[in-house]
């Protein structure tokens, strides 16, 4: 039998890199792209051996004026330089001057009328005023600033940030104390939006207030960007320092409140029996009415005139948020960690029950637990929720979140499945970024993504029953497939970002579930979120920092996953354009079967059409007698007999594969046998690292196929499924079903 010497295909990848055209380097290392590791933020991830940050405490005393809506407040700041540097001016955040008359945020407002009918809230909100409507008189009015001695301090107000020009140099190793007085109108929610502000309940008459933003609050300074003074428009967020409070809030003496940090006057500000409840509820993992709904309802009747002051302690937080309101049930109970105890605990008011009662403290329960387990133990003594109307946002210790039943206490899955999941966000942000700080105000993916990757697995886990299939790579498949011109990378700006939705929280947290799931496993991503999280709990974290962690808690080279995941707008769409079957041959018949051996190479026109099936049967190739030339210098040889004997019975599947998509990605196929077996196979991400458009991987099976299917269960957020199974236009894929159904 005369023997044929295959060796196109041993040569095929090499031939395959020197003929693609389009060559992106998509498995090139970060390299310059990363900034240069220091003493302060080292190569492998971790803070340096210099690694330092600043630090300011808090005195303050606020009082909510509910007749007229205004905050009023004084605070006294020491500010810590423990920076190497010395510093001739601070500068403050004045966030609630982006309601300020004339604001940037104001300014740059768009808006366009969808229709020839639009709603009046719309006029107002969006098109007449950007946000600072209804005639509001927004921002702060600072009264006066002084140093520790009570004489003026020279400062300048730009915009969202306030500038103190210090008389001589803070030295590294000083600190100062200073003060501040001002006052504000707290917005109407339902009229400008917003983070913070109040919402009116015609019915009773009373305000439910979700106060933040309220005091001019330190900016950032650190080894990154030395003063993090970026004007505040709305989008990006808050990049703030870690201190000390004590804050003092004086409000009308039937109002209930929560607040970051632990109430120091309970037995003043609650009745007798109620003070009892809340000591009975602190050591109890059963949950624990302290004002009951029936109180709440009460208080609700009549207003008083006469104000009281709650005290509030908080330790090592970077910032503080409050709520108040004559209409909140109070419930809690203790939640056991391995190492702390802290307490959960929800302020909702009626509107909000029975939806409420039974599901908030049993949300932050579940969210300190798993992300407890994912990180580091919950460090502070206890986590809020508080329910307010159409939004989520957090702070430390406390968040505010919507998911209303109707007037009639009635509320569909929809409605207990959005705000289940607000909750577990909101909460989880303790973790991301008010404990591992990064700076919101620049990559919003550092804390909304991150956060939602955790969300997603509170649900998954605790939640198994809700209709929940967010943030997951099947979900954000419509996104990344969509006009480029309607996307930005994850790693811009959020100010820039167009969508921000799917940009900061989906695409990322999507990303995350891949990397953990598919491309790492659960238990080695575990291990190396929980080192970064643990390196930078109460520190200022860069994206330089959690990339090069994850890789060196890992030992796997992530740099092709950041660089097209977060660093582009590219999609995953793998095409399996053809798929040959070949067998050794055993005698002259089956060469007489083969009319033609295989020819010719992917950057190759091929002479014969693709196959679309398996109709044809097997090609048949044959083992011949190794040339010495292959052996080199070596003086033995390899049995040829042999070898041609030991995969005599193995069927050969050799599948080629285009990245249509761009983005390189691992291969998961589904393969499924002639006598109703499957197997999965997985293949790593570095199949694409010699020819990023295209690729052929033979697989060696012992049994003959009768179908192929790429990312059967579309873990892998391939965009285009219709592409991938062999043969062709074989069926329906998991994810065609998790589009029709609308998930």
């Amino acid at each position: 039998m005369k023997k044929l010497l295959i060796i196109i295909m041993l040569c095929a990848p090499f031939m395959m890199h020197a003929q693609e055209q389009d060559y992106k380097e998509r498995f090139e290392q970060l390299g310059t792209m990363l900034p240069t590791p220091n003493s302060y933020r080292t190569a492998s991830g971790a803070p340096g051996e210099d690694y330092w940050q600043q630090k300011a405490d808090y005195s303050i005393k606020v009082k909510l004026d509910e007749s007229s809506n205004k905050v009023t407040g004084s605070e006294t700041v020491t500010y810590y330089n423990q920076s190497p540097h010395p510093l001739n001016y601070l500068w403050l955040q004045l966030d609630q001057n982006m309601r300020a008359e004339g604001s940037d945020s104001e300014l740059i407002s768009t808006a366009t009328f969808f229709n020839d009918t639009i709603p009046g809230k719309y006029l107002e909100q969006y098109v007449a005023n950007g946000g600072n409507s209804y005639d509001f008189p927004g921002g702060f009015n600072i009264q006066s600033v002084k140093n520790a001695n009570g004489e003026a301090m020279d400062y300048l107000i730009q915009k969202t940030m306030m500038k103190i020009r210090l008389p001589q140099a803070l030295k590294p190793g000083e600190n100062i104390s200073f003060s501040v007085e001002w006052n504000y109108f707290v917005n109407d929610r339902m009229k400008g939006g917003g983070r913070s502000g109040y919402e009116f309940f015609e019915k009773d008459g009373n305000a439910l207030y979700t106060i933040a933003q309220f005091y001019p609050r330190m900016a950032v300074y650190n080894d990154v960007e030395g003063w993090q003074n970026k004007q505040f428009i709305g989008s990006g967020e808050f990049a703030l320092t870690f201190g000390d409070y004590d804050v003092e809030i004086t409000v009308p003496d039937d109002f209930i409140v929560g607040a970051t940090g632990m109430v120091q006057n309970a037995k003043e500000v609650l009745t007798k029996d109620q003070f009892k409840r809340y000591e009975k509820a602190l050591k109890s993992t059963e949950q624990t009415f302290i004002v009951t709904e029936e109180e709440a309802i009460e208080n609700e009747k009549e207003k008083s005139n006469k104000y009281e002051t709650w005290k509030f302690k908080a330790e090592n937080v970077r910032d503080f948020g409050f709520a108040a309101s004559r209409k909140f049930i109070w419930d809690g109970q203790m939640v056991e960690l391995e190492t702390k105890k802290p307490f959960a605990q929800s302020f909702y008011p009626k509107e909000g029950n029975p939806l409420w009662e039974k599901e908030s403290t049993k949300a932050v329960k579940n969210t300190l637990e798993l992300y407890s387990k994912r990180t580091f133990d919950y460090p502070y003594p206890q986590a809020t929720s508080v329910h307010a109307a159409s939004i989520g946002m957090e702070y430390p210790m406390i968040c505010f979140n919507f998911g209303r039943p109707d007037e009639n206490g009635e509320y569909s899955v929809r409605t207990q499945l959005g705000m289940t999941y607000v909750i577990v966000h909101e909460v989880g942000h303790n973790y991301f970024p008010m404990i591992v700080n990064s700076d919101e105000r620049q990559w919003a993916w550092m804390d909304e993504g991150l956060n939602s990757f955790l969300e997603s697995n509170v649900m998954f886990e605790y939640y198994p029953d809700l209709p929940y299939n967010d943030n997951i790579p099947q979900a954000v498949t419509g996104y990344m497939k969509s006009s480029k011109d309607a996307q930005r990378a994850i790693m811009t700006n959020p100010e820039q970002v167009l969508r921000l939705g799917p940009n900061a929280y989906s695409k990322p947290a999507a990303a995350l579930n891949l990397l953990r799931n598919t491309i790492m496993g659960p238990e080695l991503f575990d291990e190396s979120f929980k080192a970064y999280a643990q390196r930078w709990m109460f520190k200022h974290p860069t994206p330089a920092d959690f990339f090069r962690t994850m890789e060196d808690a890992s030992a796997v080279d992530l740099d092709w996953f950041w660089r097209g995941w977060f660093y582009t707008t590219d999609h995953v769409d793998v095409s399996v354009d053809e798929v040959k079957y070949f067998r050794i041959a055993q005698d002259e018949s089956d060469m007489e079967k083969n009319a033609k051996a295989p020819k010719g190479d992917l950057g190759e026109k091929e002479e014969k059409e693709m196959k679309t099936d398996f109709s044809e049967g097997p090609d048949y190739i044959t083992i011949s007698e190794t040339p010495s030339f292959w052996y080199g210098e070596y003086r033995n040889k390899v049995d040829d007999e042999a070898i041609e004997a030991r995969y005599a019975d193995k069927h050969f599947y050799e599948v080629t594969l285009s990245n249509k998509g761009g983005l390189v990605t691992p291969l998961i196929f589904n393969i499924e046998y002639k006598d109703g077996t499957k197997e999965e196979k997985y293949i790593p991400a570095e199949i694409w690292r010699k020819n990023e458009g295209k690729t052929r991987k033979m697989l060696i099976l012992d049994k003959e196929v009768s179908k192929i299917v790429f990312d059967p269960e579309g873990e892998l957020a391939d965009t285009d499924q219709t592409n991938n199974v062999f043969p062709k236009a074989e069926g329906k894929t998991k994810l065609d079903e998790f589009k029709e159904k609308g998930e």
